[in-house]
């Protein structure tokens, strides 16, 4: 076997030191730049229908936004991934997509080159040659990497944590990310992964969740997700939240929503803040926090709209607004990355550097993954730029354990890229486990991180597996 292609180099983690801050204006690209949107108006850009309904869905709509400032071997590439190794369907708002070779005209020469290489890209519209040749997915990888659907209480009510819990309300989003830690529930299937479904009706669903919390006094935090809430019609989203608020045990409530970054347009709409408004100050009144969680992965997607966006959410009375990224290879990868996107996330849209967390090891993601010691290179090389408070914490969510600093690992065998960790807690899956509290649970790094020895010990181990499944 031949060893698996690394992917390309980037800058490391602690060169160049010290980070050279300065204050840089957040700018909207000119989407008229792409020929197949050079007639459209700002109130068309601002409107979020609009944006809905001219997503990207394939490699023919992209060619017809773009036109030919990308050659066939893109939309080739393209084409392989959707049909032989996506795990998420193509779907991209014009929002998101216009945030990708943001300052080079499509009909520049050098427009290829710049949309192959660009990070949002990288992870947004992901491609054939992107992947790891060798091992596109760890050995291990799964479907539900953290086992989410086995700790539902209800349908779409998980239970990872003693008192927070995550309600998933839509299996839909407005657009999708290629490394989506759901891939086995959210969006629709694709000819390599046949989806997962939720079964009761939105309805039934959001009243057995609410049931649960009602007779489970010791959830005081809940996170109401999807897929993303912006999915969710306003008045069925309006009404849940009002309900959940009558729970006297319910104290923080998280809305979780890339659409902010991704369709700011829908967190603008009147009957959105309205109703956001309305939310929030029923949350006041009882003392409980209401905050936004959204998901922005590098500084190009923090654009004058997202900001305007984030504006709005806290004059509605929202307490914070906070980031949830994905630390990924070719993306945000290097301290100057990672500090480019806290300052613009922090100084110049109000939004809270919050998490990264290391990528899951869900399937075809091992070209986006970090090892845990790369990871923790990062954490230290970001230390005193941020104020305290945002300062993101780079985390491990550990499949049966959960978030975890990167540098909690109590054991760490770099050479077969295997680091483990202990929980302090009981779940409801492990309330007759002796041993969940002294079990040592692994994680494991992308095999293109480790030495000769370490990917050769992987082979070993997989040759013998499918030994015993052929036995």
């Amino acid at each position: 076997m031949t060893r698996p292609t690394a992917p390309p180099p980037t800058e490391p983690a602690s060169c160049p030191q010290p980070y050279d801050y300065r204050r840089r204006e957040l700018v909207e690209p000119d989407w008229r730049r792409l020929p197949g949107w050079h007639d459209v108006t700002a109130a068309q850009w601002h409107d979020v229908q609009w944006q809905r309904a001219h997503c990207v869905k394939n490699a023919r709509q992209l060619r017809a936004v773009v036109g030919d400032g990308l050659d066939d071997k893109f939309y080739d590439d393209l084409t392989e991934d959707q049909e032989h190794m996506a795990t998420m369907a193509m779907l991209i708002t014009p929002q998101m997509l216009n945030t990708i070779a943001p300052e080079t005209p499509a009909d520049s020469d050098g427009y290829h080159d710049a949309f192959y290489a660009d990070p949002v890209r990288r992870y947004m519209v992901p491609v054939r040659s992107d992947r790891d040749l060798r091992w596109p997915s760890h050995p291990l990888s799964s479907r539900d990497s953290l086992h989410e659907a086995e700790m539902w209480v209800v349908e779409g009510l998980t239970r990872r944590y003693p008192t927070k819990v995550l309600a998933e309300l839509v299996a839909t989003c407005p657009q999708y990310c290629g490394h989506c830690t759901r891939m086995d529930l959210v969006g629709g299937s694709t000819p390599s992964v046949d989806k997962q479904r939720l079964t009761l009706r939105p309805a039934d669903r959001q009243e057995a969740i609410l049931d649960h919390l009602r007779r489970t006094p010791g959830v005081r935090d809940v996170v109401v997700s999807g897929g993303d809430v912006a999915n969710v019609p306003w008045p069925r989203l309006e009404s849940f939240l009002l309900r959940l608020l009558e729970i006297d045990s319910v104290r923080d409530i998280r809305l979780a929503s890339k659409a902010l970054v991704g369709l700011p347009q829908h967190w603008l709409q009147p009957q959105v803040v309205s109703g956001l408004e309305n939310v929030a100050g029923v949350a006041a009144r009882r003392g409980v926090h209401l905050a936004v969680h959204t998901h922005a992965n590098h500084v190009q997607s923090v654009t004058p709209l997202v900001a305007e966006g984030a504006r709005a959410l806290l004059d509605a009375g929202v307490r914070d607004v906070r980031n949830q990224g994905v630390l990924m290879r070719g993306v945000n990868d290097s301290t100057a990355a990672l500090l480019d996107l806290c300052f613009a996330l922090q100084d110049e849209a109000g939004i809270l550097p919050y998490y990264f967390y290391m990528c899951d090891m869900v399937p075809g993601a091992e070209h986006w993954r970090t090892s845990l010691a790369e990871a923790q290179d990062l954490q230290h090389a970001i230390m005193g730029y941020l104020p305290g408070y945002a300062t993101p914490r780079i985390v491990c969510d550990v499949p049966y354990v959960g978030k975890r600093w990167v540098h909690q690992a109590v054991e760490y065998d770099r050479e077969r890229g295997i680091s483990y960790w202990t929980k302090n807690y009981r779940t409801a899956i492990e309330l007759d486990d002796p041993d969940a509290l002294t079990r040592r649970y692994p994680f494991h790094d992308p095999l293109s991180t480790l030495p000769e020895s370490g990917w050769r010990w992987w082979e070993r181990q997989v040759a013998a597996r499918e030994g015993q499944a052929c036995a």
